[in-house]
Order: C-alpha cells, then structure tokens, then sequence
C-alpha cells in the first residue's frame, strides 16, 4: 500500500465531492496481544503491537503496574510492520472494558476516555519502514485523587482503509491492534462480588422416562475495586455444571462491571418445586497471579417443574383402572340381577306347582 497519510487524505477529498457516506468503524473487535499472538492483517498492510523496553518486545502480553496517587511511570511498547510498505499508525491510548462475550476492548475513536485512558500520555503516530519495528516511550502518570484499586486501559495502533460496502458504497476502515494496560493504584484492596437477578426455565422431555433440564441466567456484579475471574457451579434437583463451560471464555470482570451468565443443568427430573443453586467462588486477580481468597457467594431459588408426562401417565393408568374396576362392578350387578331374577322365576313355578 502506498503511504497511508496521502492516501487518507486523498480518499477523504474523494469521498466528499462524491457524496458518499464515509463510516469510520473498526473492523472487528481489536485484536489485543494478551488475547492472541496473531499479527493483524488488513488488505496490503501487517502489523504487531506488544509492551517491549528500549531494546524492543520483551515477552510481556499487556502492561500491568502497581503505582501509587501522584505517581508516573515510563514505559515503552513495539510497533513492528509486517508488511512491504512504510506506514504511517496512529497511536491511541483509551479507556478499557470487556465486552458481554469476555474479550477485552477500548473504547472507539468517537467516545471520550474518563478514566485511565487519559492517564497515558503517547504520541499521536509513528511510521514504521517495511519489515522494521519501532519502539515508542509512553508515560502513565496517575492523579492524586486517584482510587485505590484496579483500573483498565488500553494502547492501539491502527490505520485507515477505504473498502466498497453494499451497493458500491464506499466505506473508511480503522484497523487497530494493541494491548491491555493495567493499572493498580495502591490503597485499601477490597475484592467483592455479589449474585443478583436470577431467572430460570425448565425444559422438560415428552418422553415421562427421560429427565429435563433446568436454564439458569444470572448476573455477577463485581462491588470491590480488583479484578476477578467469575467461576463456580449452579445446581438444581441433584444435577451440577459448572460455569464457564471448559470450552468457554474466561470471564474477568474488572471493578464496577456486570456480567450476565447462563448455564444448563441437564438431567432434572420435574418434582413440581426444583431447588436451584448457584455458588459463585470468585478468583482474584493480583499482579502476581491468581488468589482463591472470597468467600463463594450463594444465591437460590426456586423452579417450578410440573411434570406434565408422568401426571399424564399416572392419569391414564388411573382411568384402566376405574373402567377395569367399574366394569368388574357392573358385571357382578349384572350376574346378581340375573341371579336374582332366576331367584323369583323358580319362586313363581313353585307357587304354580302347590296350587295346582
């Protein structure tokens, strides 16, 4: 791709005296390298972005520190271009969150950072030859008034396609790749986390042999001002699973977020009221690493499960037998009618027979 500031101007002059609708989007969710070691690719143009020191990348996946109010820090991080042109990347440090699905992001181009992403202080671009990296100092100075606690933000580097969108229309691209910066401003540390707005479902099977399944949703809200990996187990009507699934995505939640999950306990048998527990044993996360250190927190509530096939059943075998019983009573009337009607018939022959 030829230098992207002239083209970006260029394309902008296009797209105006054509009036065409220019959106300015990012292409997927930004590729953090804490969550992949891919390199970004866009049409012409390949890209990295991981924390380094002076000399370049220094295997670190995200930028994490413990600093204390009023304090800065330097850091650096590594721009390396893959791909066979000299690029111009726009450099941009923002507030971070995680997205409903657990995958970290920033904020995009048109929302204003208000917390920790204001901290960082970067260049605005750096352009990089082909096939080179460029090691870019940046400054995180953290106010007085701070909070103690976690705070998340995030630094990107990206860059401006044009690609045709339905209908031929002409669409502006950023592209962005980057990576977590953590910050933990020393103080009070206090981790909590709470259980709340719990609904559930019950799903049972037609067939009056085989068990239901239960659906629980909730909402884990962490309270404390540290990050936390939301983990545990929901169990109803003697059946547990755990929550995230092995094969799902690690959940943290960083202070103040709310995450909405759901787990499917199978095999419940419909017993009209169905206990259902969930058990949240939330895991800490420190700059050292990971700490078991809450108590689980424990919500329930009931599930009401009426079991429809069995009653149905129970119904029928209640019906064959009040019409066997109730036919056997009619018979037996039948026959003593029949008996009794004998009964006065010889009574009457009798009575014929004396009075001739």
């Amino acid at each position: 791709m030829p230098h992207l500031p002239h083209r970006t101007s260029a394309i902008g002059r296009l797209l105006l005296a054509a009036a065409l609708v220019t959106t300015l989007a990012s292409a997927s969710a930004p590729a953090f390298a804490a969550d992949t070691d891919d390199v970004a690719e866009e049409p012409t143009v390949r890209w990295s972005v991981t924390p380094a020191d002076e000399n370049g990348p220094d295997g670190r996946t995200a930028v994490e520190l413990d600093v204390d109010p009023g304090e800065k820090v330097s850091d650096h991080f590594a721009v390396r271009n893959v791909g066979d042109d000299e690029v111009t990347f726009q450099l941009t440090a923002a507030d971070g969150f995680y997205t409903r699905t657990g995958r970290f992001d920033i904020l995009p181009a048109d929302e204003e950072s208000v917390g920790s992403g204001t901290w960082i202080s970067i260049p605005d671009e750096v352009t990089v030859a082909p096939g080179a990296t460029v090691v870019v100092p940046f400054d995180i100075a953290v106010p007085e008034t701070a909070e103690p606690g976690d705070h998340a933000a995030g630094i990107t580097a990206s860059v401006l396609s044009v690609q045709t969108g339905d209908g031929g229309t002409s669409v502006g691209v950023e592209s962005r790749v980057g990576f977590r910066v953590l910050t933990r401003v020393t103080g009070e540390i206090a981790p909590a986390a709470a259980v709340t707005v719990l609904t559930t479902s019950y799903a049972m099977s037609w067939n009056p042999f085989r068990a239901g399944e239960v659906t629980v949703s909730f909402d884990v809200v962490n309270e404390g001002n540290t990050r936390l990996i939301a983990e545990g187990a929901v169990e109803a009507g003697g059946s547990s699973v755990v929550f995230p699934a092995e094969d799902g995505i690690r959940q943290e939640l960083l202070p103040g977020d709310t995450r909405t999950l759901t787990a499917v306990v199978e095999n419940v048998w419909p017993l009209f009221v169905v206990p259902t527990t969930v058990t949240l044993a939330p895991i800490v996360v420190t700059m050292e690493g990971e700490s078991p250190t809450l108590t689980p927190v424990v919500a329930s509530v009931p599930v009401w499960a009426v079991p429809w096939p069995q009653l149905i059943i129970l119904a029928g075998l209640a019906l064959v037998i009040w019409a066997v019983l109730h036919g056997r009573a009619r018979s037996r009337r039948r026959i003593e009618a029949l008996l009794a009607e004998a009964r006065d018939a010889g009574r009457r022959e009798a009575e014929k027979v004396d009075a001739s």
